[in-house]
């Protein structure tokens, strides 16, 4: 794996079969910026809708600021970046009761847990969406634990069901399943419509350690049939090691080529993040579907190849915490472009920015 950087371009491997992506431009939204009474942060994820040529964009406020909500989006692009941004609506996600989540409340009777969304799908063709939540972990004073979810919404937010996930997915007060805040990370849906794939940020208790900066780590890709809303199929994804000062990495999204290859982003968060896209292939990856854990087994991880680095790309300045990737639409010259969204963690002292490149 190698990777060739010229201007603002950045290339690995044989063009033939791996993509490359050009870096074109950026355009950031101011701090604390409202749209219909709601403080604008958090962008966790975007998917790109053709048929009515928007983007949808999750915010991962766990209703404290503002009950947890989408967004959608119009970006104008063109060879030179993305020229403007115009917020065109928000709606809340909706619980199985038709209302809104309420925030964090610790002290009720039973406890009030909001969603933690991080992932977005949007399927156009049968207007609706696909949503995930990391859910959550709290250990200590009593447990308080939220199953990790993905959620079909219609265009409005509204409540229309959920998929079934893999029983390894599921909240622990032992050292088994997911980490607090290291769960259902990424949704992609495939051009055909087909299938659903979600992705583990990291590696869950049962299957090792998270990468640091000496090792990398293995983490699960789930396949689900958007028809059954069941999984089929489950992947291990090889994640890089953490690139100091950050002392983890992770997977934040993907977004399917087809409905075996992705194109995944792969940050190390700190005050300077490490933020890298790579092309990811199942080719004869093993299904893991049935695996309890992925330490000490003899299996086959999908492959990878460095499609981008987005810290070391001259003119990408500044660089935040980048979590979202979609495919948009067609550029000019004909090649595709790639949307990228970063999430400010509501701080003043990051950024909102939509990055745009070319595939």
């Amino acid at each position: 794996m190698c990777c060739l950087c010229v201007a603002a371009c950045c290339r690995v491997g044989n063009p033939t079969s791996a993509p490359y992506l050009q870096y074109l431009g950026q355009k950031r939204v101011p701090f604390a910026a409202r749209f219909h009474d709601t403080v604008i942060g958090g962008l966790s994820a975007i998917s790109y809708d053709a048929h009515s040529q928007q983007y949808y964009v999750i915010s991962d406020d766990r209703s404290e600021k503002n009950p947890a909500r989408f967004y959608t989006v119009q970006l104008s692009l063109s060879d030179k970046g993305v020229r403007d941004i115009r917020f065109t609506g928000t709606h809340p996600l909706l619980d199985t009761s038709e209302q809104p989540f309420p925030s964090l409340s610790l002290d009720a009777r039973p406890p009030v847990i909001p969603p933690d969304p991080e992932g977005i799908a949007v399927d156009g063709a049968r207007q609706r969406l696909y949503w995930s939540s990391e859910g959550e972990r709290l250990t200590n004073d009593g447990p308080v634990l939220l199953d990790p979810w993905i959620r079909i919404a219609g265009l409005d937010g509204s409540y229309r069901g959920q998929f079934s996930l893999p029983p390894a997915l599921a909240m622990s007060t032992q050292h088994a399943g997911p980490r607090r805040n290291k769960a259902l990370e990424g949704l992609a849906l495939t051009p055909d419509g087909k299938f659903v794939y979600a992705a583990m940020e990291d590696p869950g208790y049962n299957d090792g350690d998270p990468p640091d900066r000496v090792h990398g780590a293995l983490t699960r890709v789930t396949k689900f049939d958007v028809g059954r809303g069941k999984p089929v199929a489950q992947y291990a994804y090889p994640l890089q090691p953490a690139t100091a000062p950050a002392p983890s990495n992770g997977l934040t999204d993907l977004v399917a080529l087809s409905d075996t290859a992705f194109l995944v982003i792969e940050r190390a968060d700190g005050p300077h993040p490490t933020v890298r896209v790579f092309r990811a292939e199942i080719g004869e990856a093993t299904n893991v579907l049935t695996f309890p854990s992925l330490v000490g087994t003899r299996l086959t991880a999908m492959t990878k190849s460095l499609a981008c680095d987005l810290s070391a790309t001259p003119g990408l300045s500044p660089l935040d915490n980048v979590e979202g990737i979609t495919l948009g639409p067609a550029l000019a010259d004909g090649r595709r472009s790639v949307v990228l969204v970063s999430d400010n963690n509501f701080s003043p002292d990051q950024v909102t920015q939509f990055l745009l490149f070319a595939l």
